[in-house]
């Protein structure tokens, strides 16, 4: 089941529609467990007629690009990328290069998923407060991840890595983020009007509100705003977004019956550390659980229409959409 199901747990009165929902940190670890081995060999210039592929010029700079530089793409196996602005929409700001050639002779077999997770956790985490001039939020949308070469490309010897930041959707989908990382808000929240797919009893990533979804977000809410005194207990928290978030759901609803439409109201939480790192918001969302309280209920349709209610004919789960859950491999020796 989801974290997130887990911790939209049902309201302990009955008669109210508060629920309390958490964010949560997935980031690298989903990224790394969904990566694929990209093939160089046939999709891009110079691969035809079975040849070793060759990197376009574009995507040549992107794999050799120094800290502070940010990448994107488009195809499912990054095989476009390249580098942008930071300022642009991009899905990898680099902040780091590391060698492990040290740790991994000619000799040693190119690592497992596991093996990439921890390498990605030891060999990345431990600079990037330094490129960033600030914590990084372990509960926030930013983790960390790395480029890294082909089985191929470490079968001859290459052991260089980017170290670098991406926003990994609950489904492991990365998303696009705008300016440098440095100058971001932490805070794991999403626009008004997101919502976010349905995947087994758990949360996905983002789909259009007519396809089955497992919650709605309707409101952004700062908490610094209202605590101005340093980091507000949970308890604290709740008691003031619960005030807020039913009067952000009725604004964003019109005033509409949530009971009648067999939905929930919920909201976030921020743990210290996050507000330490100056991740201070948090998202006000609906959602419709299922009533053994195992993960959420499949809806369609948006929360302002009248279609906004749990789907009763059961609707098949949804993992959402995306970009390339990964960023790409390395190429070649930086």
């Amino acid at each position: 089941m989801s974290p997130d199901a887990e911790r939209f747990r049902p309201p302990l009165n009955p008669l109210s529609t508060r629920v309390v929902m958490a964010g949560v940190f997935l980031g690298a670890v989903i990224a790394l467990a969904l990566s694929v081995t990209f093939s160089w060999t046939s999709t891009l210039s110079g691969g035809a007629g079975g040849g070793e592929g060759k990197l376009s010029a574009a995507a040549e700079e992107a794999f050799h690009s120094p800290p502070g530089s940010c990448l994107t793409w488009n195809a499912p196996d990054a095989s476009d990328v390249k580098k942008v602005a930071c300022t642009q929409p991009h899905l990898f700001e680099v902040t780091g290069l590391v060698d492990i050639g040290a740790q991994y002779n000619a000799q040693a077999p190119f690592p497992n998923l596991d093996q990439w997770q921890q390498i990605a956790q030891s060999k990345c985490n431990g600079d990037v407060a330094p490129y960033l001039g600030h914590p990084l939020d372990p509960y926030g949308k930013l983790t960390t991840n790395l480029l890294r070469p082909s089985a191929a490309q470490w079968a001859d010897g290459d052991r260089q890595l980017r170290c670098g930041l991406q926003w990994a959707g609950p489904g492991g989908g990365l998303q696009p983020t705008t300016g440098p990382a440095k100058s971001q808000d932490q805070s794991a929240v999403w626009d008004p009007g997101t919502c976010l797919a349905l995947a087994g009893k758990g949360v996905g990533d983002p789909v259009p509100c007519s396809r089955p979804h497992s919650y709605e977000i309707i409101a952004t809410i700062d908490l610094a705003t209202h605590f101005k005194d340093g980091y507000p207990k949970q308890d604290d928290q709740d008691s003031w977004l619960d005030t807020e978030c039913n009067k952000a759901a009725d604004d964003y609803t019109g005033k509409a019956d949530l009971n009648a439409k067999k939905l929930t109201l919920g909201w976030d939480l921020r743990e210290q550390e996050s507000w330490d790192a100056g991740s201070t918001k948090v998202n006000c969302k609906v959602a419709a659980t299922l009533s053994d309280g195992s993960g959420f209920q499949a809806v369609t349709g948006s929360v302002k229409d009248d279609a906004g209610q749990p789907d009763a004919t059961g609707a098949p789960s949804d993992q959402g959409g995306g970009k390339s859950s990964t960023p790409p491999s390395s190429s070649g020796n930086p």
